[in-house]
């Protein structure tokens, strides 16, 4: 249990070693859409803890969400690392988050059920995979249109 919690803890932390590279320029540009994302997910995870969709054994608090480590740490990095270097480009922004997606589902999600730190019960890696796909189509349409917006409300001041 001990060694599962230090590397729940290490999951948690290490991404966020690499916020710096990401540059401030990144971190001011993609911040609304990796807050909405990271809402419409803590929603997720309280509504599949909910309709059972998945049971995270291990959590850090009673009353938190079992995934909250893997929002705060990997998911949220990762986003804005994901829109740096494919925001622009639908296509690679898809393919990216298909193979990221597809690392989680397929083999993440077997080493945390191994470990006793997660399991899907309800849903399906299939499921599962649509909806990231979901998630990831609706990051990048906020944040394009947040883009948009901004873009609108600058030549309006002018």
């Amino acid at each position: 249990m001990r060694r599962l919690k230090n590397l729940i803890i290490l999951l948690t932390i290490l991404p966020w070693l690499s916020v710096p590279f990401l540059g401030g320029k990144t971190l001011k540009k993609f911040t609304p859409g990796v807050l909405f994302i990271t809402l419409y997910v803590t929603v997720e995870g309280w509504l599949a803890e909910k309709k059972k969709w998945w049971w995270f054994f291990h959590k850090a608090k009673p009353n938190v969400l079992g995934e909250l480590p893997l929002i705060v740490g990997p998911f949220i990095v990762g986003s804005f690392w994901t829109l740096k270097f494919t925001y622009g480009n639908l296509k690679r922004y898809f393919i990216t988050n298909l193979i990221i997606d597809s690392f989680f589902t397929y083999i993440l999600v077997g080493i945390f059920k191994r470990m006793g730190y997660a399991s899907l019960v309800r849903l399906s890696k299939f499921k599962l995979s649509l909806l990231f796909l979901i998630k990831a189509f609706s990051m990048y349409g906020f944040q394009y249109s947040y883009d948009l917006y901004k873009t609108k409300s600058k030549k309006e001041d002018m």
